[in-house]
């Protein structure tokens, strides 16, 4: 087979199917050629549409959007709840009751620490022991002293020993 040149002229590729084609007759350069839409546009849900006045009112005044349209707070919001004091059978179940009570435990180590308390939670400590005294009282249990235990020590009768009363 024979070699033959490149050239350098510019030209069709391929040959076209239709031989009476011409270009300037099917394209219109004033207008570019209309694009294809797919689907509804962007924030359609959004765009409540005006439909045309008829003898309903309840078509009129319909939300196209799906869904609840109940407003939601988004701060919650604060009610005071009156407090309601529980009722015990027995006062033993109160004492118990008080006794296993973990905030006003934690108030009362604070206190041990000596950490100043708010009015609020100073208030709640001394209606608690307040109750407790009472019901202390009611079930007849009798608060220990610490200093009972020092009387009963022996090793404290060694520290009043003289020795000079020994000595003639």
């Amino acid at each position: 087979m024979a070699r033959s040149k490149k050239s350098r002229k510019v030209g069709q590729i391929g040959v076209r199917k239709d031989p009476d084609f011409k270009p300037s007759e099917n394209r219109k350069s004033d207008s570019p050629r209309p694009k294809k839409h797919k689907g509804k546009p962007a924030g359609n849900r959004h765009n409540v549409e005006q439909k045309k006045v008829t003898g309903k009112k309840s078509a009129e005044n319909k939300d196209p959007r799906h869904g609840s349209k109940k407003p939601i707070q988004l701060v919650k919001a604060v009610t005071p709840t009156p407090t309601q004091k529980k009722k015990y059978a027995t006062p033993a179940q109160e004492l118990a009751a008080l006794e296993a009570d973990q905030r006003l435990t934690d108030l009362l180590d604070k206190l041990d620490d000596d950490k100043p308390l708010s009015r609020e939670q100073q208030a709640y400590v001394d209606e608690k022991m307040a109750r407790h005294r009472i019901l202390c009282d009611l079930l007849g249990i009798v608060e220990d002293d610490d200093d009972e235990d020092d009387d009963m020590d022996p090793f404290n009768d060694l520290d009043a020993i003289n020795i000079d009363d020994f000595k003639h």
